[in-house]
């Protein structure tokens, strides 16, 4: 078990799929700049990109992180 870990138990679709719901692919691509969100996005083709690519998957669970914690103020 990992308690301390705000992202346990929460997938990577998860993630993606509040951060879409909560911006849009357009604010989500100005905020993230990879080309996944801002050319012809999909969920499975971010899934795809962000499951090979370490730094853009860490950017994607920092900004759902900062986006829920100022979405409970």
């Amino acid at each position: 078990m990992q308690p301390n870990n705000p992202l346990h138990g929460i997938t990577l679709e998860a993630m993606v799929v509040y951060l879409v719901s909560f911006y849009g692919w357009e604010k989500l691509g100005a905020r993230i700049r990879i080309n996944c969100f801002r050319k012809d996005p999909s969920i499975k083709s971010s899934l795809k990109f962000l499951r090979r690519t370490p730094w853009a998957r860490a950017k994607v669970e920092e900004l759902y992180l900062e986006t829920i914690k100022s979405a409970k103020q």
